[in-house]
């Protein structure tokens, strides 16, 4: 194995098989080497061949202690096979191979039970390798050699000064770690594939073999655009320009173009541009709001096909599925390493993979190295968790061959100064003239409305016939659309995250029915709407929020500038009465006063301040630095240095979503009870049923949901093929067609009154 390590002997077995006289079993020999082989592959793409082949080679060292050998006979007992490979390297280790040793045992450690802390708890390195009790024969222990040397120059070469040592040394054990689990699962994967006769469809065209494919698509597609206005023509010069950025070096840009300049497809131009030019594994488009997702992915699809794979909460592999390994189709099964060559995720999919513990999060890790990511709508990262995030965008792309666009209309000042340890930014803007071009694409006017009630807005929808209301809440924007029913207003429309995104699609669908035909239309939305959702009205309000979300909302106005700019107004205004998040209240403080230092809140200069209030106001403590100084190498000779690295406290801590959310499946069209009827079928595979469904779910809060299913009001369907995944709503009066999943109500509803 390259050198690096070996087992010699036929000697024990790593997995059983059918066999009675264990004929079929596979040599645990036979397994080390199959996943050194393995890692040593997925370890060469990121540079970390020796070292990822080597923790391959010894992760299952432990099988070789005879109570495992009985254990695999069937015999009830309780052995830790997987500390004795990380404890033989640490042992074998001369002094300036310490740290390489273990960077490893980390890996080793974790490949079932996930990345541990270095201290604190018994689960943690220390505790386990200092109770460790070495079973193995002293014969097989004394045969088996190990040469740490080679892997210093690949660990080594990843660690900058100035603080980041720490944090760099943590992701390359975090890389080692991906190609460790993903060649274990992929080794026992094919030996029992081949055992049961089974196959399996795993196999993805690379990147590089259809990119000449893809561009071509892209061109014809883009060529149907008719130059017909100014805006159209604009936006062509803006996609020409930024494709021809694609030419620059890899690392980091921003591509900064005001809502409606057209930088969703531009940026996909430039990442199969820049792919083709610098070679790069894949495409990953990140976006930050799972409502938008479905319809991002499928201009995506309807572009290039199924090479397209959509990842996210409502498709997500995490559920258990007992239908095992027949129950996994083709996408299902590239959820787990992102072997396809374009993936549309969501950034929490995305970045809490890159900061989990977990096996089964982590195998897809060495797949995002070698990729060109787009980060739409960048400015919405989470700032409780900022700081780690850029040390992550940043640690990628100086190490692990990434490409990353931060892409927004509203460029979140990653370089400000408020922010010591940001972004390296300067001269890697893709768009031409970001203030110039904010400027030309200048369609609506922010003004200030000060307070404003429900009463003073219905007023102003009543004088209004096309006008759109945002707001901060899901309970004010029910409360304000009830009271406009009450008062008669024609054209209403409520848009909500209670209702399930085939529902939104139609309600979108005539809200720009009623636009086009100058019918009247009132729409109550949260933020939702905000963010890539095609819709051009009139006129809007806004409550106070965040400058960032103002500018979104903006976008929805005279978004295809056929009205005068003098005309075409976003009123901001306060609330009162309604509750103000405590995170929230800042980004207001903020807002308020950048409006009083700037007239046109829309211009960059004035986004940029903001954006540096916002970071002095939290401080880089309050935006998740520790977090980043809690990986810690210390040692004058780096070879025999030492860590303290807190991955599963990390993992823990690092949730973008701070409350959980799960899926429940409303039944209403057609097209969903077809898809709930075939989850009754066995041969129908999970996640083709679970594509199906993702239009027709609704993310509630997992204890909400856990009351629903005890009151009997939605229950999991064909449990004993699929498992928890299928949660169906049984109590259709729960939902309402004017305001979706009303999961509140239930208290109020016997599980007997489904036909309410």
């Amino acid at each position: 194995m390259q050198g690096t390590g070996s087992i010699t002997g036929q000697g024990p077995f790593a997995h059983s098989g059918i066999a009675a006289d264990q004929s079929d079993w596979q040599l645990l020999e036979d397994h080390h080497r199959g996943s050194g082989d393995l890692a040593c592959r997925r370890g060469a793409a990121i540079g970390l061949e020796r070292s990822a082949g080597l923790a391959a080679a010894v992760h299952d060292f432990g099988k070789h202690d005879p109570v495992f050998q009985r254990r695999l006979s069937g015999e009830e007992l309780r052995i830790d096979h997987s500390t004795a490979g990380a404890a033989l390297l640490m042992t074998r280790a001369r002094s300036a191979e310490k740290l390489a040793a273990e960077v490893l045992a980390y890996a080793i450690l974790g490949h079932h039970a996930g990345l541990p802390d270095k201290d604190g708890s018994d689960a943690a390195m220390a505790r386990r390798l200092e109770r460790f009790v070495d079973g193995t024969p002293a014969s097989v222990t004394a045969a088996t050699r190990i040469d740490l040397a080679p892997l210093l120059p690949e660990i080594l070469g990843r660690l900058r000064p100035e603080g980041m040592a720490g944090f760099d040394l943590s992701v390359v054990g975090r890389m080692v770690f991906s190609c460790l689990v993903d060649a274990d699962f992929r080794d026992t994967e094919a030996f029992y594939d081949r055992l049961e006769h089974r196959q399996r469809d795993r196999d993805w065209p690379s990147l590089a073999a259809i990119l000449t494919d893809l561009r071509a698509k892209f061109d014809g597609h883009m060529a149907g655009f008719p130059a017909d206005t100014d805006l159209n023509r604009l936006r062509a010069k803006v996609l020409a320009r930024i494709r021809e950025g694609a030419a620059l070096p890899p690392g980091l840009f921003t591509l900064t173009v005001p809502t409606g300049g057209g930088k969703t497809l531009a940026s996909l131009g430039f990442a199969l541009d820049h792919a083709a030019r610098h070679g790069h594994r894949r495409i990953i488009y990140a976006i930050p709001y799972t409502s938008i997702i479905d319809q991002t992915a499928a201009t995506f699809r309807d572009l290039f096909g199924d090479i397209v794979l959509e990842h996210h909460s409502a498709i997500d592999i995490e559920a258990r599925d007992p239908g095992g390994f027949e129950g996994r189709d083709k996408a299902r099964l590239a959820m787990e390493d992102w072997a396809a060559p374009l993936v549309v995720t969501t950034n929490v999919q995305l970045f809490e993979s890159l900061f989990a513990a977990r096996p089964s999060r982590c195998r897809k890790l060495h797949n995002i190295a070698g990729s060109v990511i787009i980060l739409d709508e960048a400015q919405s990262l989470p700032r409780p968790l900022l700081m780690p995030t850029l040390r992550m965008i940043d640690t990628l792309a100086t190490h692990y061959g990434c490409s990353v666009v931060l892409c927004t209309a509203t460029q979140p000042a990653f370089d400000s100064r408020q922010l010591k340890q940001g972004l390296a930014l300067e001269g890697r803007e893709l768009a031409p003239d970001p203030v110039g071009l904010a400027s030309r694409l200048r369609r609506v006017r922010i003004v200030r409305g000060g307070v404003m009630d429900d009463a003073a807005l219905i007023a102003a929808l009543r004088d209004t016939p096309q006008g759109m209301v945002i707001v901060n809440s899901r309970k004010h924007a029910l409360e304000l659309f009830r009271t406009a029913q009450a008062e008669r207003l024609g054209g209403l429309v409520h848009l909500t995250t209670r209702q399930y995104p085939a529902h939104r699609r139609r309600i979108l669908a005539e809200v720009r029915k009623r636009l086009q035909a100058a019918a009247p239309c009132r729409l109550i939305a949260t933020s939702l709407i905000e963010a890539g959702v095609d819709v051009d009205f009139p006129k809007g309000w806004r409550a106070e929020t965040g400058l960032d979300s103002i500018v979104q909302s903006a976008g929805r106005v005279n978004r295809e500038g056929r009205r005068p700019l003098e005309d075409s107004t976003l009123t901001v205004f306060e609330a009162p009465g309604q509750p103000v998040p405590a995170s929230l209240k800042p980004l207001i403080d903020a807002m308020r006063s950048t409006a009083g230092r700037h007239d046109d809140l829309l211009a960059s200069a004035a986004i940029r301040d903001w954006f540096d209030q916002v970071y002095w106001t939290r401080g880089v403590e309050r935006m998740g630095q520790p977090m980043v100084d809690a990986f810690v190498f210390s040692g004058r000779d780096l070879g025999a240095g030492h860590t303290n690295f807190p991955y599963r406290t990390t993992a823990e801590a690092y949730r973008m979503i701070d409350t959980a959310m799960v899926p429940v499946i409303v039944g209403r069209d057609d097209e969903a009870q077809a898809a709930i009827a075939r989850l009754n079928v066995p041969e129908v595979h999970s996640g083709t049923i679970a594509r199906s469904l993702q239009a027709f779910t609704v993310q509630i809060p997992d204890k909400a949901r856990a009351l629903l299913v005890q009151n009997g009001h939605v229950r999991f369907e064909a449990p004993h093929l699929r498992g928890d995944q299928f949660c169906v709503l049984q109590t259709p009066g729960l939902y309402h067609e004017d305001s979706g999943l009303r999961w509140e109500d239930a208290e109020y509803l016997g599980a007997d009154q489904s036909l309410i």
